[in-house]
């Protein structure tokens, strides 16, 4: 005879390799590595002082 299968785990680890391939869609479509982070920040500041460098004095 067949080993019994419980229904609740089966459905739970379904849900879990669902949820699983979600986030692994997310991680590929959004993510972005520390490099690139450090990067993307760097850039931001530079030209945060590029732009505050250009500001006239107003004293």
């Amino acid at each position: 005879m067949a080993e019994p299968v419980n229904l609740n785990r089966f459905r739970k680890e379904k849900a879990r390799a669902e949820k699983k391939a979600r986030a692994d869609q997310n991680a590929a479509k959004f993510g972005r590595s520390k490099a690139e982070k450090s990067l993307e920040k760097a850039k931001a500041e530079q030209e945060a002082t590029r732009l505050e460098n250009h500001k006239r004095d107003d004293t």
